[in-house]
């Protein structure tokens, strides 16, 4: 029987070898490899600009199609469309979830269906998933507050217009906040959530206002939430004794308030999506990802934004 083993040797490491390679053969020897893309809502600019810089960065590559979906902030359907991207086999899901506990069954049964799957920005629960792209919310929201103290000696009355607090972004631009204005004598008179929304956000300005009139600064989630605030207090001729603050950084948008002297600073969320199709590529080629992509962020003020900004 030994004169047998070098044949069932070399047999048995033609199988492993095989099995080892068989996967990247067949992506490679794929012509055009589909993605989904389900991104929670495109009612804040932020969104649209990552839905732009993923068709942008897919664009450079003629073996990429992308099937863009709009959850318009409904988490059912939001469910549905990765359930609807896995019956139809798609090569990759791209997701940016509009909750982290209700997505995080359905991305997890993708992921374990043999569907890579990135998530952009917002977290779900536990790791079932295989990349995920995003910057630092608490450091962003840390970063806020101390800015904000050194810029008011630690003083003054505070408004908060928060993101989503179902979010993950939400959670962190908040926790991360209050940690950076700790031992300081800032008071938070008001806070509440705007859901990222901008209208919503003037009008939680508006009601703050009814109250206080002594309000010093306004820290709003991202920038359309500050511009609300913004355009509330300008109604009462109010705004030249306030501080807005805002997140997103969008250079339409948060570094334009910058310029115009609308935000006093607006600090930097990169949007992922040139990160989520680089690491798309790597996975068609049978390249290994790192589970966690944490992007660099920046803050723009007045005296930087023409150089592009300050890194945190």
């Amino acid at each position: 029987m030994l004169k047998y083993l070098p044949k069932i040797v070399l047999f048995s490491l033609a199988l492993i070898v095989g099995r080892a390679f068989a996967v990247p053969a067949k992506r490679m020897a794929k012509t055009k490899f589909v993605i989904g893309m389900s991104q929670c809502n495109l009612g804040e600019p932020w969104r649209v600009q990552m839905n732009a810089d993923i068709a942008a960065a897919a664009k450079a590559h003629n073996n990429l199609e992308i099937i863009f979906k709009d959850a318009a902030n409904d988490t059912l359907k939001q469910r549905a469309q990765i359930e609807e991207f896995v019956s139809n086999k798609v090569d990759l899901i791209i997701v940016s979830p509009k909750e982290a506990a209700p997505l995080t069954k359905p991305i997890a049964e993708a992921y374990q269906n043999g569907i890579p799957v990135i998530v952009l920005d917002r977290r779900v629960l536990g790791t079932d998933y295989t990349t995920f792209i995003g910057a630092d919310n608490a450091k962003i929201g840390k970063a806020v507050g101390e800015w904000i103290f050194k810029k008011t000696n630690g003083l003054g009355n505070v408004v908060e217009l928060e993101g989503l607090m179902t979010s993950t972004p939400g959670q962190d631009r908040h926790s991360g906040f209050r940690k950076g204005i700790a031992g300081s004598k800032l008071n938070v008179v008001f806070e509440a959530d705007m859901k990222w929304l901008e209208p919503n956000a003037r009008k939680e300005m508006e009601s703050a206002l009814a109250v206080h009139k002594d309000i010093k600064v306004v820290y709003a989630h991202n920038d359309p939430g500050a511009h609300g605030a913004f355009l509330a207090a300008k109604a009462q001729g109010l705004a030249d004794k306030i501080l807005f603050v805002g997140v997103d950084g969008l250079p339409q948008e948060g570094k334009a308030y910058v310029e115009q002297g609308i935000l006093a600073a607006s600090f930097e969320y990169p949007t992922g999506g040139r990160e989520a199709i680089e690491s798309a590529l790597k996975i068609f080629a049978g390249q290994k990802v790192e589970k966690e992509m944490t992007l660099k962020s920046r803050v723009y003020t007045k005296d930087n934004v023409k150089n592009g900004g300050a890194w945190l």
